[in-house]
């Protein structure tokens, strides 16, 4: 435990450094923002075994009602991101109560049909902005710090993000994520021992649509707007494929991935560029338009290759290899003892 803790706190080190080292603030709040995303989906994925195709409508709903309260209504960041987490709950216990006695693909489809009717009221919704997108959101002042300077933004952002990430932690180590640890290995034995399972599981529904509604409030502060591709399904699609690359029910697995498939969406192009006059070849010029089939092959690879994704194999490859060196280490002394 104690190991686990100066690891966390290692990397939340490495993490605040990052502006100090040259890591574009912006990008860096990006990253983070869907880092907490791909967490929050990974509790009802990871650990329940539901399977949300709809977790992009708390993400965007979120997103345009947080800076809509904080454009048009002028609310501080404080009260717009506290918007924004309420909206995702509420609408995470409407989809909830509604999909949470189906399972399975019903489960997800059910999830997807919520989302994809509340994309058409974003397409139309007057103060949304349509197809153009809700512009121009301020950041404002927050405790009396200036949130237009990217990096005290950043510190805001890392600080909430840790927070939530240090809850989800203990929330999957205390007796309630136990239950759903087993509510997804067999419900049936969970129900016959007293648990009432869609009890359970509609919380943890709720309470992973709080923490995506609070990554897409944030994302808004830091970028400034919210638009329809925060709300499409492809964009459900991308937090699932975040949580099975960086690994399904790990801690760290969908930070890992958020961090890779950002990455890919954001930098692909550069890297192309880089390639094409590294190497000559102007076929590497295009690779920025080729996101899709770079994240297509990526998770094929993790289907066939990493089914763990990367964080879960190298966990799995960590205990295999304490493994031997535990034997190896008890051979030794037994030898040792037989030798005296």
């Amino acid at each position: 435990m104690m190991r686990q803790y100066r690891f966390d706190l290692v990397l939340l080190v490495i993490l605040a450094a990052l502006p100090a080292l040259g890591v574009y603030p912006v990008f860096a709040m990006k990253v983070l923002c869907f880092a907490l995303f791909a967490c929050s989906l990974n509790l009802v994925l990871g650990y329940t075994g539901l399977l949300s195709f709809g977790h992009a409508a708390f993400f965007g709903g979120a997103a345009y009602f947080a800076g809509y309260v904080m454009r048009d209504l002028a609310w501080s960041p404080l009260a717009g991101v506290l918007t924004g987490v309420a909206t995702g709950a509420v609408f995470g216990l409407v989809f909830g109560l509604f999909a949470i006695r189906r399972q399975g693909i019903y489960f997800a489809m059910i999830t997807l049909a919520f989302a994809q009717m509340f994309y058409f009221f974003c397409l139309q919704a007057p103060f949304t902005g349509g197809e153009d997108g809700l512009q121009g959101v301020p950041r404002q002042t927050l405790f009396g710090l200036s949130l237009d300077n990217d990096h005290t933004l950043y510190f805001v952002v890392l600080a909430v993000v840790a927070a939530t990430f240090a809850l989800l932690s203990r929330i999957i180590a205390s007796p309630f994520g136990r239950v759903l640890a087993a509510i997804k290995e067999n419900e049936p034995r969970a129900i016959s021992l007293g648990y009432e399972a869609a009890r359970f599981k509609l919380l943890a529904f709720v309470l992973s649509a709080a923490i995506a509604g609070l990554a897409g409030s944030l994302k808004t502060l830091v970028l400034g707007f919210a638009t329809l591709s925060d709300v499409h399904w492809s964009l459900s699609g991308s937090v699932i494929l975040m949580t099975l690359v960086g690994g399904m029910g790990t801690r760290f697995g969908p930070v890992v991935g958020a961090l890779l498939i950002v990455s890919l969406e954001t930098k692909l192009g550069d890297l192309g560029n880089w390639l094409a006059q590294a190497t000559g070849w102007q076929a590497f010029g295009g690779l920025g338009t080729m996101v899709s089939v770079v994240t297509g092959v990526i998770f094929v690879l993790c289907v066939l290759v990493f089914r763990r994704g990367v964080v879960g194999e190298w966990l799995v490859w960590r205990q295999r290899w304490q493994g031997r060196r535990g034997t190896g280490a008890r051979a030794a002394a037994l030898a040792s003892g037989v030798g005296g």
